[in-house]
């Protein structure tokens, strides 16, 4: 149990460097994306061929799936829009409100009850966010494109969730990464006529920190993820991943010195985020012990 539990902290660890390693990476954000989707599906399909977890499914599957894939790349190319147009630090506290918007999509989706106080929790980190946008407007496009990022982020998720309950997560993982770089492949030379690039092959500097991107916090990152479930619930997984804004902006403080270009505002409104986080993993551990309480009871009965 030990031994998974590090396994889950280095995978949203892992998770948390990709917004420095956006920063590191000098090409532009869709070849960056375009380039992290090549090198993680040529790996994926190696490691699933080798491990010999490839499954072959119908066409019109692979087209869902597909869909899917290409809202993941582009929730990843509005993610690192945002970085390049403000910083990590910023481009995490936006990610943050995936929550808020996951709380009001997935029932418009699913059809399922709107929840009141995951509707509120979201509204504090709109509200941290609205006070950084207010004060620090040198960040206002960053913002921006973050704030789309977590939209994007918001629905894929909920896509998921139906793809879950027919495929295995390493199936739905091969065909997402795979759909999302077949889509940017298509609109790439487009994205390049309006988004010009200053260089469209990666310096050896770029190659090494997208190796890192790919294969570290995408491939083993996921590899992790999915040893940590055989003993970790998955409630539990999910629950620490809350922590990945965290980890990033931590980071980003310690190697970019974020911490100093940052203005008080945007601690006030980290601050805010910070407890909408903290009450949301709160009330749903709180849901989760009482929903398991009553599952349990009546066996042991």
């Amino acid at each position: 149990m030990r031994k998974a539990f590090i396994q889950l902290h280095i995978a949203v660890l892992l998770a948390g460097l990709t917004g420095v390693l956006g920063r590191l990476i000098t090409l532009n954000e869709g070849l960056l994306v375009w380039y992290r989707m090549l090198f993680s599906s040529i790996a994926l399909w190696v490691l699933f061929a080798f491990t010999k977890k490839l499954k072959r499914l119908a066409v019109k599957d692979i087209l869902t799936i597909i869909a899917a894939g290409a809202v993941v790349a582009l929730h990843w190319v509005a993610f690192y829009g945002s970085i390049k147009y403000s910083n990590v630090s910023v481009s995490l506290v936006c990610f943050s409100a995936i929550g808020f918007f996951t709380a009001i999509f997935e029932p418009m989706i699913v059809g399922t009850p709107f929840k009141r106080s995951e509707i509120l929790l979201g509204l504090l980190v709109i509200a941290g966010i609205a006070l950084i946008f207010h004060f620090d407007t040198q960040y206002k496009t960053g913002i921006i494109i973050g704030l789309i990022s977590a939209v994007l982020g918001s629905l894929f998720p909920v896509m998921n969730r139906k793809l879950l309950q027919r495929f295995d997560p390493e199936t739905v993982t091969l065909y997402e990464i795979t759909g999302g770089f077949l889509f940017l492949s298509a609109v790439m030379p487009l994205y390049l006529l309006y988004v010009p690039a200053s260089h469209v092959v990666p310096t050896l500097n770029d190659t090494l920190w997208l190796l890192v991107l790919s294969l570290l916090c995408t491939v083993l990152a996921f590899n992790l993820s999915m040893k940590a479930l055989k003993k970790i619930s998955a409630f539990t997984v999910n629950l620490t991943y809350n922590l990945e804004p965290l980890y990033g902006i931590a980071l980003a403080f310690v190697l970019y010195r974020e911490d100093k270009l940052l203005t008080r505002n945007f601690y006030i409104g980290m601050l805010l985020i910070a407890i909408s986080v903290i009450w949301q993993t709160w009330l749903v551990y709180r849901w989760h012990t009482n929903t398991k309480k009553v599952a349990v009871t009546p066996m042991q009965q």
